[in-house]
């Protein structure tokens, strides 16, 4: 059964990964409720799904309001979409540009699936907002992070199940950089070393290797994206300090 609708309500697509932290940190300062969906499509990084649980237990310590507002967690399986996937995700093979331009590790239908379900889930839970981390400018090539595409589900949801759903990718426009910014305009410092020490985004699931920007195997394109981001991140903040030490 369909629960009543509640405008206040957010389901954020959660993977344990930057991203979608930041968008579950996001989605936590502006909605009275919010719950998580991860899904487990047998990605060869699973442990970005062993990561998920601790970081919602730690971001919830972050704020009180953020305890009182962070509601269930679903984790879905999408066997399915594994099996019928011949890509650097979800087989042994290396992670580089496929003949068709796209790199191997894009998962065709994967985000599209992902929020089909999130319709669906959202749709029994009674919730109106949907949040995402898809990103245009740091998508690796990726068709379906595309602001068109996601327009194109929101108006596909709301024909297929009759219902106004919201999808909100609050980092479409911005680059890693930038994401690791917002963190700390959210959360401060706490919420900036949880990203840091807890989220993964390493394709190849290496949580043995430790660097200034978290955890991963440092060659794979996740982690080469993220350590970029970091270093810009970095050097912008470092801009920032001297110009506003300059203006004292």
């Amino acid at each position: 059964m369909a629960a009543s609708v509640d405008s206040n309500s957010a389901l954020v697509l959660f993977s344990g990964g930057q991203d979608s932290t930041v968008c579950l940190a996001w989605a936590l300062e502006r909605y009275s409720r919010v719950e998580t969906v991860g899904f487990d499509y047998g990605q060869r990084h699973a442990v970005e799904l062993e990561v998920r649980l601790p970081i919602r237990e730690k971001i919830s310590a972050l704020s009180p309001e953020w305890k009182a507002r962070l509601g269930d967690d679903h984790r879905i399986r999408l066997d399915a979409l594994g099996e019928i996937s011949q890509t650097s995700l979800t087989r042994e093979m290396a992670i580089e540009m496929g003949e068709n331009g796209l790199p191997t590790s894009f998962v065709p239908g994967r985000n599209l699936i992902f929020l089909a379900f999130a319709g669906a889930l959202a749709y029994r839970r009674g919730i109106q907002h949907i949040v995402a981390g898809m990103c245009e400018t740091d998508y690796s090539g990726y068709p379906d992070c595309r602001h068109d595409t996601i327009q194109a589900m929101q108006l596909a949801l709301g024909l297929g199940m009759d219902r106004h759903f919201e999808l909100h990718t609050p980092l479409m426009g911005i680059d890693k950089a930038d994401t690791f910014a917002l963190s700390q305009k959210l959360g401060g410092q706490p919420l900036f070393d949880l990203i840091v020490e807890e989220t993964h985004s390493c394709y190849l699931g290496d949580r043995s290797r430790k660097h200034d920007w978290g955890y991963g195997c440092g060659a794979c394109p996740a982690c080469q994206l993220r350590a970029k981001g970091y270093q810009e991140w970095k050097a912008r903040a470092a801009v920032q300090k001297g110009t506003a030490v300059a203006s004292r």
